[in-house]
């Protein structure tokens, strides 16, 4: 889901300033997030927090709610209760965060070994992270074949079955996967199809992709 870009902003010298420096309101709703996930965290209520910071219950209501803005001491106060540096409450606050959404069937579609065996692979999108890139590939196997592509790459997959049943191999191991099975494994050993047991086949393959992996 997209949304539409800010207006413009300037600073009090009229200078145009970057659309995506964080607002006012964007500051209040990332020190809300943090201020309340660490102090649920902390196991601390709300009377509790206010107490040991030394504001009321009211104000930090507020602020845990984005309905006022905080001064430098309350920021301090809040820091040093929480056992955090003050930064950790603006984290979130300038960070652009994508989703990726595809529609039944329109995934793209990856021509790749096994393709003509019957096996269809249909990308559901990609998305890098801080340290990965993350990848999720519908995979379907329609057709009874002695072809089995096998794989190695860098970083983590995880299977999970949705219909059939396979015999999966990574390595010198077997596993029998049926719906609801999942199968999380290492991508540097090799691994594939060994047998396929009940047609149609469909599983989810996600695979986290070191930041370095050129894919």
């Amino acid at each position: 889901m997209t949304t539409p870009d800010r207006a413009i902003l300037h600073d009090t010298s009229g200078r145009e300033v970057p659309r995506d420096t964080p607002t006012g309101v964007d500051l209040e709703r990332a020190i809300a997030h943090q201020v309340r996930a660490l102090r649920l965290a902390s196991g601390l209520s709300v009377g509790d927090m206010a107490t040991k910071v030394g504001i009321s219950k009211a104000m930090l209501s507020k602020i845990e709610n984005a309905q006022t803005s905080c001064s430098l001491s309350t920021l301090a106060r809040l820091a040093a209760g929480l056992d955090v540096p003050v930064t950790s409450l603006f984290r979130g606050a300038d960070a652009h965060r994508e989703a990726v959404f595809t529609k039944s069937g329109q995934g793209a579609e990856i021509v790749g070994r096994g393709t003509r065996a019957g096996h269809h692979y249909e990308l559901l999108g990609a998305l890098r992270g801080q340290h990965q890139r993350l990848e999720p590939v519908l995979v379907t196997l329609t057709d009874a074949s002695d072809i089995f592509p096998l794989f190695q790459h860098p970083g983590t997959e995880l299977l999970y079955m949705l219909e059939g049943e396979m015999v999966y191999g990574h390595g010198d191991s077997e596993y029998r996967l049926t719906a609801g099975d999942s199968l999380l494994l290492d991508g540097e050993g090799v691994h594939g199809p060994n047998e396929l047991v009940t047609l149609p086949i469909r599983f989810l393959a996600v695979t986290a992709y070191p930041d370095n992996h050129q894919g």
